[in-house]
């Protein structure tokens, strides 16, 4: 072996077998990209995952139907492929708008008056739901308008190669591979076709996007076809969120929240999902229900939390069992309550009743990068707990405002950039 040593490129001296391996491995880094090569890989790992298939009783008929030439979708975003720029994942709405962009009134009425159509076509399976899921028909037909646009917002990825892709090159192999695998079970039991399963970028699937983990616990045959189609049955996919939100802890009569109006002095920093009081002791602490609503004696032990999702700057909720419930569907603050307001309007079209009674404030939503900053300095000051993800929930916004008065800032739990400028100044 030649033992001569030549200097690297940052002055180091690096021994010529070194840095001829690098020089093969990039090469294989290169061919492996290849498609006939990747291919290969690709169906090598394919086969590898049959014992797993098997085992959950997948034939091996179905198996191969489903991973003969199958070939990984690079165009997927959220995948780690070596030799290229990552390509992130889309900004979900939910994550990167501000409270007013994403509940805009006219998608909001839209969606609404098109609620209202379906709930008098399904009128019979709705009411045959609630009774025995205890999910209001409202709620159900607004998750079903957030989703998919009551299906109009139809799918176009296949369902396997999504999730076989993920699962070879995404960020989250593991989750995905036993999604792949609970997908062929679901191919298996003839539910739907291998052409017929359709699923989002991310492996979501059916009129209400479910996983393939969530359709093998929650999935319903309402209509009595013999099959659960959450991909065509509007009553199967219906029946199909109402008992996922029940096996979550749905709370039968129960409103998911209510829009209040505060107290003049009120700490924004209390609103925290932990810290919760009955309604009845929040109404007894000044704050009013909007329009006029009254919260029945029944529901006035329930517990609530705060919650004021542009801090200071817009409407205010006391938000119940229930309205996290539906966060387990999606776990986003304003994706609640998008679907919450959307099914009160859906059940209630007066207009007096159209939007929130207090109106969204002008504010900008920080940028990600920006946010996940903020997140890291109020973690190393200590007012931080949770995990670093950029987004600004309500564990972010009420840290951010103990932050605010501990340094004398004015108090209203939203992160701007001049407060993320203080911030850095300070604690560099």
């Amino acid at each position: 072996m030649d033992a001569r040593h030549e200097a690297g490129h940052d002055g180091m001296r690096v021994a010529r077998p070194i840095r001829e391996y690098v020089r093969i491995a990039s090469l294989f880094i290169i061919l492996s990209t290849s498609p006939t090569h990747a291919d290969a890989a690709f169906q090598s790992w394919l086969q590898s995952l049959w014992p797993q298939a098997q085992a959950l009783g997948v034939t091996r008929a179905t198996f191969d139907q489903a991973t003969r030439g199958l070939e990984p979708d690079l165009t997927l975003p959220d995948l780690v492929l070596p030799g290229r720029p990552e390509k992130p994942p889309p900004g979900q709405p939910e994550f990167v708008q501000t409270p007013a962009d994403y509940i805009k009134e006219p998608s909001i009425e839209r969606l609404a008056v098109q609620g209202r159509k379906l709930y008098e076509q399904y009128r019979a399976p709705l009411t045959a739901i609630e009774q025995q899921f205890g999910t209001p028909p409202a709620v159900l037909l607004a998750i079903f308008g957030r989703e998919t646009d009551y299906g109009r917002a139809a799918d176009t990825h296949s369902a396997i190669r999504v999730l076989a892709t993920q699962a070879y090159l995404g960020k989250r192999k593991d989750q995905f591979r036993n999604e792949f695998l609970l997908a062929l079970k679901i191919l298996d039991s003839g539910a739907i076709t291998l052409a017929a399963m359709k699923s989002s970028w991310a492996g979501a699937m059916g009129l209400t996007q479910f996983l393939p983990s969530d359709y093998l616990k929650y999935a319903v045959d309402f209509d009595g076809d013999g099959k659960s189609d959450i991909w065509n049955s509007v009553p199967d996919a219906l029946a199909s969120a109402a008992k996922q939100l029940l096996d979550k802890g749905w709370q039968r009569g129960l409103r998911w929240a209510y829009e209040v109006r505060p107290p003049a002095d009120v700490d924004c920093t209390i609103g925290v999902p932990d810290n919760t009081l009955s309604l009845g002791d929040w109404l007894k602490r000044g704050f009013v229900p909007a329009y006029g609503r009254v919260v029945p004696a029944a529901e006035r032990a329930e517990p609530a939390s705060l919650l004021q999702p542009a801090g200071l700057y817009g409407p205010s909720f006391l938000a119940t069992k229930n309205y996290f419930v539906i966060k387990e569907y999606n776990y986003s603050d304003l994706y609640v309550l998008f679907v919450g307001h959307l099914s009160d309007r859906i059940a209630d079209p007066r207009p007096q009743m159209a939007s929130f009674e207090t109106p969204w404030g002008k504010v900008a939503q920080l940028p990600t990068a920006d946010l996940d900053q903020m997140q890291q300095i109020l973690t190393a000051q200590g007012y931080y707990h949770d995990k670093i993800d950029g987004k600004a929930g309500m564990l972010t916004r009420s840290a951010l405002g103990a932050y605010q008065k501990k340094y004398g800032l004015k108090v209203d739990c939203w992160p701007t950039a001049a407060v993320l400028q203080q911030m850095e100044a300070s604690h560099q």
